[in-house]
């Protein structure tokens, strides 16, 4: 099991190498057709209450085909702190198609793969954990120029595997 999960850990790794490479090569041909054609955008997301922080990082790219559609990838970087209690570390990937039904409404279909390793505070008696969560999320949203406010429903949901707390997630996405 070791092997698998350290198999993984490279492959993620190795696709951050390759964003960062495809980000320079952009650099270096800003005028070729299928430059021209590529987004980039994602999310950061951050959480503080008491006691506990959560932060993320999740850049992704797309390749818009022609005005409606899209596909792209996106990687996804979580650490999560409860003072006392646990510490979470979240990594992953996803693959993303968007369809402008007009200029306004966009529909989206993703699927994320993430790998949760949670480690509890050893006074609680609470084994560790660490498993795959995968996603498949169905959504809609408002699109106004580069922005795009919406929902999204996981059909995957698992309640006690998911990281979400419910199967439906609002999202706000950003492509420039």
């Amino acid at each position: 099991m070791k092997t698998f999960l350290n198999i993984n850990k490279k492959t993620v790794l190795i696709i951050i190498i390759i964003l960062f490479s495809l980000t320079n090569l952009m650099a270096q041909q800003k005028n070729s057709y299928f430059w021209s054609h590529v987004r980039f955008g994602g999310g950061i997301g951050l959480n503080f209450s008491n006691n506990f922080f959560s932060g993320t990082l999740a850049p992704s790219a797309i390749y818009e085909f022609d005005k409606p559609f899209a596909l792209g990838l996106g990687l996804n970087g979580t650490f999560d702190n409860q003072k006392g209690v646990y510490k979470s570390t979240i990594l992953g990937g996803s693959l993303l198609g968007l369809f402008n039904v007009i200029d306004e409404i966009q529909l989206s279909a993703e699927f994320e793969q993430l790998n949760v390793n949670r480690r509890y505070n050893f006074n609680l008696n609470i084994p560790n954990e660490n498993y795959w969560s995968p996603a498949l999320f169905l959504g809609a949203g408002y699109r106004n120029g580069n922005v795009t406010f919406g929902i999204r429903y996981d059909v995957l949901y698992d309640e006690n595997k998911s990281i979400y707390i419910d199967p439906w997630v609002p999202f706000v996405r950003f492509y420039f």
